[in-house]
């Protein structure tokens, strides 16, 4: 689990493509201070495992599922992403509880500055939207951001300097891709619901059949 909230910056050595699935070799420096291999690191909202790691660099495999759902695969040499290291308990939770698995992507569509924040619009699917909810939390790119503002096809969150400068955010253009997550705790909601009309959907005991049987 992590918090959403960036520790640093790191920049794309190379993806090695093989078929679907890459290797990717990341430039870091901060998150390597105790890095191990296995360890969970959220790639710009995605959490991969470490498999190989040097002086300033590290290593992670990334299936296909992963790079068709993210925007992993738009990245270059040279690419920004935000990075973080998975949770411990003892942490305080800054941000919010962000599992590092993308339910979707969505494409920037407005970028404006409002005095010393900025407003990002993003375009996202119904199937994103739904979870979206004004003043809800939301990993945008592995950043934990507030929802400020929620319309049919999109939605907008607002920056402040600090974000703005501790991650890609600023580098971001119209029409580029990023990757949404959203809040835990609506898909937990939604699944208990559905589970829950689904039972009383398929059982055919009700007060009738309860009184035939001489309850």
């Amino acid at each position: 689990m992590f918090t959403g909230i960036i520790e640093e910056t790191g920049r794309i050595k190379s993806i090695k493509w093989n078929g679907k699935s890459a290797v990717i070799d990341i430039y870091a420096m901060k998150i390597l201070d105790d890095i191990k291999v296995g360890d969970s690191i959220n790639t710009n909202g995605v959490c991969l495992t470490v498999t190989s790691f040097g002086i300033k660099i590290f290593s992670v495999d990334v299936m296909a599922e992963t790079m068709r759902r993210t925007n992993l695969g738009c990245f270059k040499p040279g690419s920004e992403v935000n990075l973080e290291r998975a949770l411990k308990l003892k942490d305080r939770l800054g941000g919010h509880l962000v599992s590092g698995h993308i339910d979707g992507t969505g494409i920037i569509t407005e970028l404006k500055k409002e005095d010393n924040s900025l407003w990002i619009t993003i375009r996202a699917n119904e199937s994103v939207l739904k979870y979206i909810i004004f003043k809800g939390s939301v990993s945008i790119d592995g950043i934990s951001l507030t929802v400020a503002k929620v319309y049919n096809k999109r939605f907008k969150v607002s920056i402040i300097p600090h974000t703005a400068q501790e991650t890609t955010l600023l580098s971001k253009k119209i029409g580029e891709e990023v990757n949404i997550e959203c809040d835990l705790i609506g898909k937990y909601i939604e699944k208990f619901i559905s589970n829950d009309a689904n039972t009383k959907q398929q059982s055919n005991i009700d007060m009738d059949f309860l009184r035939k049987n001489g309850f």
